[in-house]
């Protein structure tokens, strides 16, 4: 199941309740739009980023992190362009967290 989270962890519980239903090594989180905060390195999130690591891979949207100035990246979170976007949408089941 690919998760696509839109909005930021510090102003929303979006990221939160994707993670609790989140299966062992069957989860992908694709962070867009405001979301890429969660990925941000040296933020209140990234304990709490590192232990969904555990269990999902996670991608930012690259366009989005550079819009917001997200530069430095929680190690394990890997930057995909529009085209690796649709490939996840291609490739998995898709929920939308808004």
């Amino acid at each position: 199941m690919l998760h696509i989270v839109n909005k930021s962890p510090f102003n929303n519980s979006a990221m939160d309740e994707c993670a609790r239903f989140i299966s062992d090594g069957a989860s992908v989180i694709l962070l867009i739009e405001d979301g890429v905060y969660a990925s941000k390195a040296g933020t209140t999130y990234e304990a709490k980023l590192k232990e969904i690591l555990d269990k999902a891979e996670v991608y930012a949207l690259e366009p989005d992190t550079k819009a917001r100035g997200v530069d430095k990246l929680t190690d394990g979170v890997k930057l995909v362009d529009y085209s690796g976007f649709v490939d996840l949408v291609e490739k998995h089941k898709t929920h939308s967290w808004l």
